[in-house]
């Protein structure tokens, strides 16, 4: 009686266990085989980097589409899985083909190079250094004169005739500045004479210009 109780156990036990896979011929376990397992494989891979790339049928090798836009369009993905690579342009006219020996041979030849080199020999000039060319002076120059004098601001040294101030300030007010007023006053016969009123103390120096800055400059 024992031993028959544990023949029906044995075989009710065998009745509820799964089948086993038949492992052989090259198949995985839950696929039709290696290749159909690994095209999965792949297409899971891609899903969940955020490729769209459709799981290809059982047993297909898996053949990403080329990407159509962005940075990298005509770039066909690569079937590992890895970074797309951007599709060389050949008619690209931006970039130097100078490297190219085939492009650069197509266009230049050791003649041309020689005709070339004789157009740049012909064109060729040497110009020879000359002097500076003198200014013109096209006016009194106050520098000169302020450099050539030594008579202190306020010494009185040329005639003047008796000169208001108020007329006189009136002279000075139609210059922009004080060197502007020392060029006219040159310009008119100074400092020997003051046609305009605009050195009354007779120190040669008109409404009040100063030469002492340009000696400074020369000491």
């Amino acid at each position: 009686m024992r031993y028959s109780l544990l023949v029906l156990s044995a075989l009710t036990l065998a009745a509820c266990s799964p089948a086993v896979p038949d492992s052989g011929a090259g198949k995985g376990v839950g696929f039709d085989g290696y290749g159909d397992y690994n095209s999965y494989r792949s297409a899971r891979d891609a899903e969940l980097t955020g490729r769209r790339t459709a799981a290809p049928a059982s047993g297909a090798a898996l053949n990403p589409a080329p990407v159509t836009s962005g940075p990298i369009a005509g770039a066909p993905l690569p079937a590992d899985g890895g970074p797309a690579v951007a599709a060389v342009n050949p008619n690209h006219t931006r970039i130097s083909d100078e490297q190219d020996f085939d492009a650069v041979a197509n266009r230049q030849s050791i003649e041309s190079d020689k005709e070339r080199l004789a157009r740049q020999r012909a064109a060729y000039q040497v110009i020879e250094p000359t002097a500076v060319p003198t200014r013109p002076a096209d006016g009194p120059n106050i520098v000169a004169y302020a450099l050539s004098t030594n008579t202190p601001v306020g010494q009185k040294v040329y005639r003047r005739s008796l000169l208001s101030t108020a007329k006189f300030q009136r002279n000075c007010d139609r210059y922009n500045s004080d060197d502007s007023a020392q060029e006219a006053f040159l310009g008119a016969g100074g400092p020997e004479r003051d046609r305009s009123g605009l050195d009354p103390d007779g120190d040669g120096y008109a409404c009040g210009w100063d030469p002492t800055p340009f000696r400074k400059l020369r000491s």
